[in-house]
């Protein structure tokens, strides 16, 4: 029997497509499960965690893909599976300590700042008044903020506040305001960033992304052209997904007014279909590869219910 891999997603899609393709060329079969599938089975003789397409034993290794959103009850609990996985010996890439850290963007730029690597201004409160001030002292200084969704990605929830411009309302933003100084280039005709893919600690693929409006996500219709993942660029990538503690990240970069990159946020759960576009090699084989690498480290035999 071959060993076999879960691929966590809601989704399988075109990235799954490609895991599947790059497992079954390392001899090893994939099956697809959501999180919100998934369970915590605690009666004597049970593997501990179900999932589906598993019966009562526990796959070779967990490639996360996806989370589910939800209340927060629904994503501690999809946390919770992740964690309980790890314990139970399972190798899970990235793991739940990963996706927290890298989810939450409070806490990512908290450790990307002690990291001491470059990131913009930042504020994160509770509070409407406390965010105003923070705002209104940044318009003072002739800088414009960005307002942001503490969990979200895509490039959804963005709001570019000029003087004058109103705070976001609380619900809108979750209860949360995490505000950043807005990164104007040094370039005015231009509104471009990067991502740099950062697998088993090195830069191994970059593209930057070019679009008409100032957020420049492939989702939204950002154009992607190859740029090599070395120097500045590569160097910071690798240091952010190391502050994070991630198997492998999608880090985002600007270039300030004075050229020099900054780090925008890091992604614990990366797309890659854009970058593969203009990729030389093939992204999906360099993810397994470190995965298999890693799932070598420990035991690659099948593992059966507790007893």
């Amino acid at each position: 029997m071959r060993p076999t891999v879960a691929v966590i997603t809601d989704d399988a899609g075109w990235h799954g497509e490609r895991l599947s393709e790059a497992f079954a060329a390392r001899g090893f079969a994939t099956r697809f499960a959501s999180l919100s599938d998934c369970e915590l089975d605690l009666a004597t003789g049970s593997p501990g965690v179900r999932i589906p397409g598993f019966a009562d034993s526990l796959p070779d290794g967990v490639f996360v893909r996806g989370v589910p959103g939800g209340t927060l009850e629904q994503v501690v609990f999809h946390l919770d599976i992740l964690h309980a996985l790890g314990e139970l010996g399972v190798l899970v890439y990235n793991d739940g300590r990963g996706i927290e850290r890298s989810v939450d963007k409070a806490l990512a730029s908290f450790r990307l700042a002690r990291a001491g690597l470059p990131i913009p201004a930042t504020r994160i409160c509770a509070r409407s008044t406390i965010a105003q001030a923070a705002a209104t002292s940044a318009h003072r200084q002739g800088e414009e903020v960005v307002s942001k969704p503490l969990f979200g990605s895509r490039g959804e929830g963005l709001t570019r506040l000029r003087a004058g411009d109103a705070l976001p309302v609380p619900a809108s933003v979750g209860g949360i305001y995490y505000l950043q100084q807005y990164m104007a280039s040094n370039r005015e005709d231009s509104f471009r960033d990067w991502r740099v893919l950062v697998v088993g600690g090195l830069a191994v693929a970059a593209m930057r992304r070019e679009g008409s409006g100032w957020i420049r996500n492939v989702a939204q219709g950002a154009r992607c052209f190859a740029t090599r993942p070395d120097g500045e660029l590569g160097a910071l990538a690798e240091r952010a997904s190391e502050a994070l503690d991630l198997a492998y990240g999608g880090v985002d970069l600007l270039e300030g007014p004075d050229g020099r990159y900054q780090v925008i946020e890091v992604n614990g759960i990366p797309a890659w279909k854009g970058l593969q576009s203009v990729c030389g090699h093939d992204i999906a084989d360099r993810l397994v590869a470190d995965f298999l690498d890693r799932l070598g480290a420990g035991d690659p035999g099948p593992r059966e219910a507790a007893g």
